[in-house]
């Protein structure tokens, strides 16, 4: 009779139950939805429920960050956001990417730029849980990058400086922004990129234990909590000037957020009556790309996939003297170019200028329809 192999049977003396840690989870999540009852959200049917699903969705992409891609010895490239998860402002033309490193490791990106007419890097120390702020500690573009003849690429990212195309990092970065733009994202075909951990480190993923789990879960809870709160803050802002460009605070607020120092980012706050719209009027200057995009109260960018939501340089219909016309309506006005409300009286929206030579803010006033 052939030898039996038994699986071995655990000591009952050491048992584990973890349910506390699951409901210490749940409860700590369920303060995020603090943020619905904020005496400035509005309170009409479509605000409420884009917001309980706004919050579904920041506790997804939490997750996906922050307990399956949360080993820096083992980066894996994920989407923070897609075309079902917004997050402050999020525009239609990217395809954005985040990594979880750590500033004390080495890594090495490789990638073929194929069809993306931009694609910028940026090491951020993300403090989202903690203050809302995801500072810089360096940043890389394509223009300045050297690209092979086939257009693939090597970046190094590292605290200490490398030759070639190097990736500056600091003691506190703890997360990687790729951000591609494209004109048209159904013709043009993005990057592809891949990353590794150079250097000393562990060959294999570490077994997962109960502290571990408990820790990433409290720091996606945290993480989710404070994503909202930010962004209901920044919307707060923009409400003490409503339907204008809000010039309340400098760029400078916005790039410790994650924005691109490439990009000049004009925020605004619209509020409509049933028979009024929203013109904005612009001269583009000379630059490498602009759109605007408009978005809810909780700052996600409306349902670009199906909807007529915003426009950009390739796709814009510009006037004789070279400026645009953008016309925020419930239906199509017959002039300038037509963005959907999709519904909403009130929310955000932005206007992106990216490497221009100058950063006129656009002006915006209501008109009956």
């Amino acid at each position: 009779m052939a030898e039996e192999t038994l699986t071995p049977v655990p000591d009952r003396a050491g048992d584990v139950r973890l349910s506390h840690v699951w409901r210490q989870f749940c409860a700590q999540l369920a303060d995020a939805g603090d943020v619905l009852d904020r005496p400035t959200a509005p309170g009409t049917a479509i605000d409420q429920a884009e917001g309980v699903r706004y919050l579904s969705r920041l506790t997804r992409t939490a997750l996906n960050m922050l307990v399956d891609s949360a080993d820096p010895d083992f980066p894996r490239i994920f989407q923070l956001v897609v075309d079902a998860i917004g997050i402050g402002a999020d525009n239609p033309d990217n395809i954005c990417h985040q990594i979880v490193v750590n500033g004390n490791r080495d890594y090495r990106i490789t990638g073929k730029r194929n069809g993306a007419p931009y694609l910028s890097i940026g090491a951020k120390a993300n403090r989202y849980a903690i203050d809302g702020t995801m500072a810089s500690n360096g940043e890389i573009e394509l223009s300045e990058m050297d690209i092979a003849p086939d257009g693939s690429f090597e970046i190094i990212a590292s605290k200490s400086q490398k030759p070639g195309n190097w990736l500056p990092m600091a003691e506190d970065t703890s997360l990687l922004i790729v951000r591609q733009t494209f004109n048209d994202k159904r013709t043009e075909t993005p990057a592809v990129l891949r990353i590794e951990r150079i250097g000393d480190g562990p060959s294999v993923p570490p077994i997962l234990t109960p502290q571990t789990i408990e820790t990433q879960l409290a720091a996606a809870a945290a993480w989710a909590r404070g994503t909202a709160s930010t962004f209901a803050d920044w919307t707060e802002w923009f409400m003490s000037e409503p339907n204008r460009i809000y010039q309340g605070k400098d760029q400078s607020v916005y790039q410790r957020a994650g924005g691109d120092p490439r990009i000049w980012y004009g925020h605004l706050y619209y509020d409509l009556a049933p028979d009024e719209a929203l013109v904005i009027t612009a001269k583009p200057p000379e630059c490498r790309f602009w759109n605007f995009q408009l978005d809810n109260w909780w700052m996600e960018s409306l349902g670009f996939v199906h909807r007529n939501v915003w426009v950009n340089k390739s796709k814009a219909k510009y006037e004789s003297d070279g400026s645009v016309i953008i016309v925020c309506a419930d239906r199509d006005p017959g002039f300038g170019n037509w963005i959907d409300l999709a519904g909403h009286r009130t929310g955000t929206g932005l206007w992106r200028w990216i490497e221009a030579e100058n950063a006129p803010v656009p002006q915006c006033k209501i008109v009956k329809i």
